[in-house]
């Protein structure tokens, strides 16, 4: 596999995993947005929605280097 074609395979993987993140995350939002006696809970939008994006793109190129590490070279 060429240089150009890995490094497009990573950032597709990478935006893949972020996407991946930000639907988990997306998952009864709006219950989490009004936990608190029904005011608006802000910690889901600065804290708890970058995580999920990161995690997702941290989880998604974890598994992509271990793949490519498990499968045989030519």
């Amino acid at each position: 596999m060429g240089q150009r074609t890995e490094a497009a395979a990573g950032c597709l993987t990478a935006a893949l995993g972020a996407g991946a993140g930000l639907a988990v995350w997306s998952v009864d939002v709006r219950d989490r947005w009004w936990r608190f006696e029904a005011a608006p809970d802000w910690s889901v939008l600065y804290a708890e929605l970058p995580l999920a994006i990161l995690g997702g793109t941290a989880a998604a190129l974890g598994v992509r280097a271990l793949l490519r590490r498990l499968r045989p070279r030519r």
